[in-house]
Order: structure tokens, then sequence, then C-alpha cells
């Protein structure tokens, strides 16, 4: 039977534990369901030790603002890296494209909400500009020029080489220089091109179309053929493989060598990777014989293979200027032609003065026209 005061007693109780587990919520956070105000107290501590215990936005992100150095530091020093299955080629002819790297670490810095790796990427940015900056801007001169001297790749499989013997003739070039020329389109080209164009010459596979004289013509040798058996090839053999000329054009400014080249193409091979050997051996031929030329005023024309910042063409670009760069509007990238995104057709001169540089619209070949007007 149970007494008033056993009643009273354990009211008590309940009423004290009641109290304790309300103040216990408070403290803690953890309180039932249905019980008003549990918790809510104390969300904005817990923010406030989560944000605390986070790193702070100057420890956050270090790998991306890592990165973003190292993206700075590649291109000023691209020549450092390796040449190894073409490495060091494929690096330097897309160099200009590595700057898509900062909008991409950008984005991902915001979203890390790191100050650090944002700062970073002002290295990058810096190292960019400095080295493509001048390009973006116009740095063609008023006036007319000398001499207009376009160079185009046809294409071996171009489906309409009269239609592009037209277009070339309607850019009113001084100097036309087609490479990639066959047997079987060489009578086109000639026909299409007699009227405006009443000096010309075809080594091989190169030819150059002028308004003006040509003398002391001859086939240069880029080691197209080489190893044991290429000394026993007949002559005749040698030449139709020809992929470079040098002639003398007559200047009313005075004599002019011009070079028309095509060096070996680049292949990008499972087991070897970004396979250059043929270019690089064409190139140091070309090298060669370009500093060799006693004649100070020459124009280069011809399809390279390779942008002007690629190391394998170190030894024809340390003697000679690209026109793209003294006086070109952009990057004047030139292949493919259906979306070009290098410039691998080169205009590149010494002893003259480039006054503008552009591409000519899309042919029936996979690569655009260059153009560029010289003067002296």
């Amino acid at each position: 039977m149970t007494s008033a005061f056993d009643v009273k007693t354990s009211d008590t109780h309940g009423e004290r534990g009641r109290a304790m587990r309300q103040v216990d919520t408070v403290a803690t956070g953890r309180g039932g369901p249905g019980r008003p105000g549990a918790g809510s107290e104390s969300a904005p501590v817990r923010r406030v030790v989560r944000a605390l215990s986070r790193p702070g936005p100057w420890r956050r992100g270090r790998v991306l603002a890592v990165l973003a150095v190292l993206l700075g530091l590649l291109m000023p020093l691209h020549a450092l890296v390796t040449d190894r299955a073409g490495l060091g080629s494929l690096v330097e002819t897309f160099l200009p494209w590595l700057g898509l790297g900062v909008p991409v670490l950008l984005v991902a810095a915001l979203l890390r909400r790191s100050a650090t790796a944002t700062v970073a990427l002002l290295v990058p940015c810096v190292a960019w500009t400095s080295l493509f900056g001048s390009m973006i801007a116009d740095k063609s001169r008023p006036g007319d020029s000398d001499l207009t001297v376009v160079s185009h790749n046809v294409g071996a499989a171009n489906p309409d080489p009269a239609g592009t013997a037209r277009d070339l003739a309607a850019s009113g070039a001084d100097l036309l220089a087609l490479e990639e020329l066959t047997e079987r389109d060489r009578a086109t080209y000639e026909k299409e091109l007699a009227d405006a164009y009443p000096h010309h010459t075809v080594q091989g596979t190169v030819g150059l179309w002028s308004r003006l004289p040509l003398s002391g013509t001859a086939p240069v040798d880029t080691r197209i053929d080489y190893g044991p058996l290429a000394d026993t090839k007949p002559d005749a053999a040698k030449l139709a493989s020809t992929r470079a000329l040098r002639t003398t054009v007559a200047t009313d400014q005075g004599p002019l060598a011009v070079y028309v080249a095509h060096l070996g193409s680049v292949r990008v091979l499972p087991r070897t990777g970004f396979w250059t050997g043929s270019r690089d051996r064409n190139a140091q031929a070309l090298a060669e014989a370009v500093a060799a030329e006693e004649n100070e005023r020459m124009v280069l024309l011809g399809d390279l293979n390779g942008t002007v910042d690629d190391g394998a063409l170190d030894g024809i670009t340390s003697r000679m200027d690209s026109a793209q760069e003294q006086a070109g509007h952009g990057f004047g990238f030139s292949y493919p032609a259906g979306f070009p995104v290098v410039r691998i057709d080169q205009i590149l001169v010494r002893g003259v003065r480039t006054d503008r540089s552009w591409t000519l619209p899309a042919t029936g070949s996979d690569h655009l026209p260059v153009a560029a007007g010289v003067s002296w």
C-alpha cells in the first residue's frame, strides 16, 4: 500500500530528473522529439566549432597551387622538356594552348575556396602573357608592301586543284609557293596559274610561281633519303622526291633568295609516341642550307610541320624571323583547315621587313594558305 509520503517523494524525483534532462539537452544539443527548442540553441555553436576546425582559405588547395606554379614554369622553360618520344615537340607544338589550364585551375580554386591556389594562378597568367600577349595585338603596318608572298600546302588529296589554283591566283600574290604537288595535279596548276605567273619552277613536290624573273634555281637536299642505299638511288628518282628548292627572284630592290620547303610529317604512334624523326632530319639539313646562304635578303616559304616554338627548328628560326610574329594579328593558325589549332605553315624572312601577315580562306586542301607582305 503506497503512502502519501511515497507519492510525494516519487513526484519530486520525477521533476528533478526532467529538469536534469532539460539541462543536458541544452548543453549537448541532444533532445528528444517534441521538446521545443531542443538543440536549436547549440546549432550556432556547432557551426562555429566546425568552421574553426576546417583549414583556412590560405591552407586549402595546396595541390592546386603547386599545379598552377608548375604550369607557369612549364611555359617559359618548355625547352627543358625532354624530347624523348617527341614529348618536347608535342608540348611546343601546342604551347599557346597551355593557357587553357588557367581557367580550369581557377574554377577548381574557387570551388575549393582556396586563396592560395587563386593567387598562385598569377604565375601562369604572367608567363602566358609575356610569351603570347603580343600575338593578340594587330602588328601590321599601314601602306603597300613591295612584295606579297603566299605559301600553301595544296594537299595531295585535294579534290579541286583547279579551284585551288584560281583562288590562289586571285590573292594577288607576287610569289606563290606550293607544297605537296603531285604528278597528277602538276599540269593543272601550271595551266591555271600560267596567265598570272609567267615564271615558275617545280622541283619534285614543291614549286614557286612568280610574276618576276627567276634564276639560279636548284633543289635543296633535305635528306629525304638516308641510309646505306641513299647514295645508290638514281638522280631522277631523287629529284622526284625532292621537297625543297632555292631560287633567286629579280626584284626592283635587288636579288632576293627564296626557299620553298616541305619538311617531313610528324606522327602519333602507339609505341614511339610523337614521332618527328624525318621532320627533325629535314630541318637540320635545311638549317645548314640557310646558314650557308650568301644573299642577305631571304624568304623561306613552306610547310615546316612545326611551330616556331619547336626546338627542332631552332637552326632555322635562330637565323630568320617569323612574319606572323613580326606583323600578324593573332596566332595565324593554319592547320587543320576545318578547325585550325596550330601554325605549321610558315613564312620566315631575313634582311627584309614584314609589313603584315595573314591567312587566306580555305581551299580544297587540309591546310590554310598563309600570306605576308614584305618590304625593303
